[in-house]
């Protein structure tokens, strides 16, 4: 499960899904317990990974239930007139508005793909996990420079293990399908960008997800690159998206 907190206090909240509804709402669904204030949002992945920093969330929109939506300008919801006045017809955000909140939707889902890392099999036929943050990618980038200078045993530790030493081979091997990975996600989160720009329609924004097949005419030739290298390993068409 997702968790968030709150202007980096120590409780953590734990969230059935977060996500952005409009250009300056989001929509957090609680899972058990909602905070009584709000601000700077930090989101973490359910292995406790920080994957995306939201700020200036401090105005209750609305709330429905266990339902809160957020805004970043202060801005918050206004209900329909009373029976003797005149309704106020519900807000429809424009084009412009649904793109940018798309477009914020799914860099954080690829931010969250991305730090959930890779599973790596190594030499001995064993596999682990790594975890790939900032902090780690950061991590995995020194490593190379160790690589480069010659070294035979490289300091490492795949999730939740303790540091141990890896062969040059495998840490060879860790770096670069942690950097596949890396490059693959955000190549793929860029096209997606490019889609979502040449949307005409909202409905056209609201369908797309992190995921989907993106459309042949907004696939650079990096990603079709990457997908016929997916499809060659899976023996597949090419068509394939996002993992």
């Amino acid at each position: 499960m997702e968790t968030i907190r709150i202007n980096q206090g120590g409780k953590m909240y734990g969230i059935k899904s977060i996500r952005p509804v409009g250009g300056h709402v989001i929509q957090v669904v609680f899972a058990d317990g909602i905070p009584e204030s709000f601000g700077d949002i930090q989101v973490y992945t359910s292995g406790g990974i920080q994957c995306a920093d939201l700020p200036g969330y401090s105005t209750v929109y609305r709330q429905d239930g266990d339902t809160v939506y957020l805004s970043d300008d202060g801005s918050v919801h206004q209900p329909p007139g009373d029976p003797g006045g005149q309704p106020t017809e519900p807000y429809v955000p424009t084009l412009g508005e649904l793109q940018g909140a798309k477009k914020a939707e799914v860099a954080a889902a690829c931010e969250r793909v991305i730090y959930r890392g890779v599973s790596v099999t190594l030499g001995d036929g064993k596999t682990e996990h790594f975890s790939l943050t900032e902090h780690d990618q950061l991590n995995l980038f020194g490593k190379q420079a160790q690589l480069a200078a010659g070294a035979g045993l490289l300091e490492y530790h795949a999730d939740g293990q303790p540091c141990r030493y890896y062969s040059a081979a495998d840490m060879q091997t860790i770096i670069q399908e942690a950097m596949w990975h890396v490059s693959y996600h955000t190549t793929y989160c860029n096209a997606l960008n490019m889609w979502i720009a040449g949307c005409q329609e909202n409905e056209e924004v609201e369908e797309i997800f992190y995921g989907a097949d993106v459309p042949g005419e907004y696939r650079s030739e990096v990603l079709n690159a990457y997908l016929l290298q997916i499809a060659t390993i899976a023996g597949g068409s090419g068509d394939g998206e996002a993992s």
